[in-house]
């Protein structure tokens, strides 16, 4: 997961970005409000999961990144941080927009919790407005769980076509989410607002084809018992969606033609035709033009249908989507399920991202469905896919994988675990700290087995706490609960102003990390 932070005081941009680094975390470091905008507001902005930001910053401050944040309609939870913690701070924030509030100098804990909360607030918020859109028919781009840069081209190209009436092909293997491209296409479309009827072709008993997309009168045919209007019919003045659309038989590819160059239909038994207003969108996990050239589908019917084409890219070549969709849908089991699922294990991913995928997105859905049933615990590894992985192989975590023609690696290096939203998890924190290494205890004795003056352990500690917090002199008090002055008499008293001075020295130099 990707962290943004931005504040203009690089001592604390440092300080950060250790922190979220040694918890697991990537980090994108900012030194001013329009930076973040900018990042946020653009094509690289989808992969920040959450934003830490100063509230007090020179030029754009905290509360004005916020209120644009929102007025651009960005939704990305925020952690606003200040050295000033007042009430009226806390307020104004978090009326801005903000999720949470933590006080410079914020520890390890306080800020793993605060990620958390963040994170896991943002995606159940994000969870439920899918479900929400998924069943009001305004299903958009933005709620496509996907990470993938060769999906990112996918989305870019069906945005175009949302903005036009222009006829749409949807091509790919089962599985790859088709249906979902089309909804989100109509979602993002003028025609939102009006029905999406989804007819698969495949599906359709052939003497039944005409009957169920153009329609049919009261008693033109036996059993036609009532008037049947047609799918055409119900989606005049929205979107009708063809899934399928190769597996129409070739007299119903003939009245679908003249129905999509005459925008009008002739139900069966009728004596005149009905004018429709519908925008076609199609989509096909066969090679239509090989079926073109077989003689088994319409050449006029296809460059009727083909205008626009996008074509959808399988599972196995976007790996970098299993991490987020395995978040998506083990959070939706487990509340089904009633389970609590807290994370599942980067083992588990690396086997998942080696295997091939034949189904796709729907074999991954249901294969995490059984791993929930089969869980135990409340923990997803290796045990809950047993089918996986006696398929795969999986390539050490310290190679690198190898990458596809899309640039992506086809094994990716998941060094940590993918953990769950509450309240489907309980947990501290999907990542610990690193546990102190045995270097790091202080010897009580000498070398004679004799206790060690006060004043030398003293120093000792000092010492080790001035190169364990990076030179911070504040955190280094707050730490040895002492007063920084108190810290500084103790540096002198001790002739340790040379660690001082180093130590602050160093500190200064580091500057924030910036983004072309």
């Amino acid at each position: 997961m990707a962290i943004l932070i931005v504040d203009d005081d690089p001592v604390q941009c440092r300080l950060l970005e250790a922190m979220l680094q040694k918890s697991g975390y990537e980090t994108v470091v900012l030194d001013n409000g329009d930076a973040a905008l900018t990042l946020l507001g653009g094509a690289d902005g989808a992969r920040i999961d959450c934003v830490i930001l100063d509230l007090v910053m020179p030029n754009l401050d905290g509360l004005g990144v916020l209120a644009r944040l929102r007025q651009a309609s960005i939704n990305v939870p925020v952690i606003v941080q200040t050295a000033h913690g007042g009430i009226d701070n806390v307020v104004s924030a978090m009326r801005a927009g903000a999720i949470d509030f933590v006080v410079k100098p914020v520890g390890v804990e306080r800020l793993q919790v605060s990620l958390r909360n963040a994170l896991n607030t943002s995606a159940l918020e994000g969870e439920l407005a899918r479900i929400k859109h998924s069943r009001s028919g305004t299903l958009g781009f933005n709620d496509i769980v996907t990470k993938s840069p060769a999906m990112a081209a996918v989305l870019r190209m069906a945005e175009k076509a949302a903005a036009s009436n222009i006829p749409v092909l949807v091509s790919g293997e089962s599985g790859v989410g088709k249906e979902l491209i089309a909804r989100a296409i109509h979602g993002s479309g003028e025609r939102r607002a009006k029905p999406f009827i989804a007819v698969n072709c495949g599906a359709m008993p052939e003497n039944l084809v005409e009957s169920i997309l153009f329609g049919h009168e009261k008693g033109s045919f036996t059993g036609a018992t009532e008037r049947h209007v047609g799918k055409f019919v119900e989606a005049s003045g929205g979107t009708l969606f063809l899934d399928e659309v190769g597996e129409l038989p070739a007299a119903a590819q003939v009245k679908l033609l003249r129905a999509i160059q005459e925008g009008e239909v002739e139900p069966v038994g009728a004596r005149k035709t009905v004018k429709v207003d519908v925008r076609i969108v199609s989509a096909t996990n066969r090679d239509l033009i090989a079926d073109v050239k077989a003689g088994r589908f319409r050449e006029d019917l296809f460059y009727r249908l083909h205008v626009f084409p996008i074509t959808v890219p399988p599972l196995r070549e976007r790996p970098a989507d299993i991490p987020a969709l395995s978040r998506h849908f083990l959070a939706r089991f487990a509340a089904e399920e009633a389970k609590r699922i807290r994370l599942i294990t980067p083992e588990a991913l690396r086997v998942l991202a080696a295997f091939s995928w034949p189904g796709n997105i729907r074999q991954l859905e249901n294969t995490l469905f059984r791993a929930v049933v089969l869980a135990e615990g409340d923990i997803i590894g290796l045990a809950e896919f047993p089918q996986i992985s006696a398929q795969v192989s999986v390539q050490s975590p310290d190679h690198g994988g190898t990458p596809n023609h899309a640039g992506e690696p086809l094994v990716p290096d998941f060094d940590q675990p993918v953990s769950l939203p509450e309240p489907y998890a309980d947990h501290p924190a999907a990542v610990a700290m690193a546990p102190p290494a045995p270097g790091d205890a202080l010897p009580l004795l000498d070398a004679a087995g004799e206790v060690r003056p006060l004043e030398e352990l003293e120093a000792e500690l000092i010492r080790y706490a001035i190169t364990h917090y990076r030179g911070q002199m504040s955190e280094v008090a707050r730490r040895l609960q002492i007063g920084r002055s108190t810290l500084y008499r103790k540096l002198e008293a001790l002739g340790l102003n040379t660690e001082r001075e180093e130590a602050e020295g160093v500190a200064a130099e580091r500057q924030p990390l910036k983004i072309a």
